[in-house]
């Protein structure tokens, strides 16, 4: 038996997919499971790491809070040039997720409520369970334009025990960009319950149509009372460096970085200089990259024409809605994996009950000339 903690703590489904995938050693199958990229990191920070192997510095467990060159780049990227950062007041994690569970078990109490954005990540739910918490579901609602958040539900998410909320924009695995009707809402919530606000930046400059990042520390009254927690892996696509950071007020930092030493103790040393290098590029690495996953997206929502798939405003990810299909998400999972070539993941337990109505297409690591022909291999598996 379990143990308490672990209690609705369920798997993902995406190691499943992915192991079924690895497994096929089938060429032809469209591996839109997990989120991989094949867009290389920038050049630059691939030669810092090569260097780094000779660095004895990289070789340490100090200084535990993280190199302090990146934590210099890391309070300049989030600080965007609008406003100093005090660098020590960031902390280097192993993983953006590890910060996230790090903030979560420094800042909750057994039985806290999070309020989150459905459907969700499993892994983020799975991280306020573990940490102790409860989560709790704000809607986002489809349309044929996109995901919009309900501020009607965001709104009855949040009681009295109530500690945190926790956002992605994008999100996954919807790929939903909150606007800026959806982040007044979680400030003047934040300020009228006195709550915390954290936010997962990992993909947040990979956006779509023309729009602009809303920084969430510009919003009134919230840059003491907002956690931002940043991910190497999404946006930089240095996924196997495994460097994350958070940025904390002040009287945040000490109990955050007590939880990091408690946990995974230190960063990956040999990576956190080519992540530094990576930050201090600035912008135009990742737009271009960005712009390479806009035309993935592109494709795929002109292949999967007259389907209810719903368009990503960003992000990695979108899902097809397949109960209206007739099918269950394991179902329509397994005919796209038998008979469309195509490993897609359940979306069950990423949310309420209504995440099980889709299924996830990934489109970071799959060209667009492969990508083309895929409605025909959708409709094969699921019409």
């Amino acid at each position: 038996m379990a143990v308490s903690r672990l209690e609705g703590v369920p798997g993902i489904g995406v190691d499943r997919m992915g192991d079924a995938a690895d497994g096929a050693a089938d060429p032809d199958l469209l591996r839109l499971e997990n989120l991989d990229t094949d867009l290389r990191p920038l050049a630059a920070a691939l030669e810092a790491t090569r260097i780094a192997i000779d660095d004895d510095n990289a070789n340490s467990y100090l200084p535990f809070p993280g190199h302090e060159r990146l934590r210099h780049a890391v309070a300049s990227h989030v600080g965007r040039g609008v406003r100093e950062i005090d660098w020590q007041h960031t902390l280097i994690t192993a993983g953006g997720l590890n910060g996230i569970l790090n903030v979560l078990l420094a800042t909750l109490e057994p039985g806290d409520e999070v309020v989150l954005t459905d459907p969700v990540y499993a892994g983020l739910l799975n991280r306020v369970r573990v940490a102790g918490g409860v989560p709790s579901l704000a809607r986002l609602e489809p349309s044929a334009a996109g995901w919009s958040l309900d501020l009607d539900s965001l709104r009855a998410a949040v009681s009295a025990r109530t500690r945190v909320l926790l956002m992605m924009s994008p999100s996954m695995p919807s790929g939903s960009v909150l606007d800026r009707p959806a982040w007044d809402a979680v400030t003047e919530l934040c300020l009228e319950r006195d709550l915390l606000l954290v936010v997962d930046t990992a993909m947040e400059r990979i956006l779509f149509d023309g729009r602009l990042a809303i920084d969430p520390l510009a919003l009134d009254g919230m840059a003491d009372r907002t956690i931002i927690v940043g991910s190497a892996s999404k946006e930089l696509r240095m996924i196997g460096w495994r460097v994350g950071w958070v940025v904390a007020p002040p009287a945040l930092v000490h109990d955050i970085g007590l939880v990091c030493i408690s946990n995974v103790v230190c960063q990956v040393g040999i990576a956190q200089t080519a992540v530094a290098v990576a930050l201090e590029a600035g912008d135009g690495d990742v737009a271009a990259a960005a712009a390479e996953w806009e035309r993935r997206r592109d494709v795929i929502l002109a292949e999967l024409d007259g389907l209810p798939v719903i368009p990503p405003h960003g992000g990695w990810s979108m899902l097809l809605d397949i109960r209206s299909l007739g099918h269950t998400a394991e179902e329509a999972s397994e005919r796209l994996f038998r008979l469309g070539r195509v490993a897609a993941t359940p979306m069950t337990n990423w949310g309420s009950e209504r995440a099980g109505d889709y299924v996830r297409f990934v489109f970071a690591n799959e060209p667009c000339e492969r990508l083309r022909g895929f409605g025909d291999r959708v409709r094969a598996a699921l019409l």
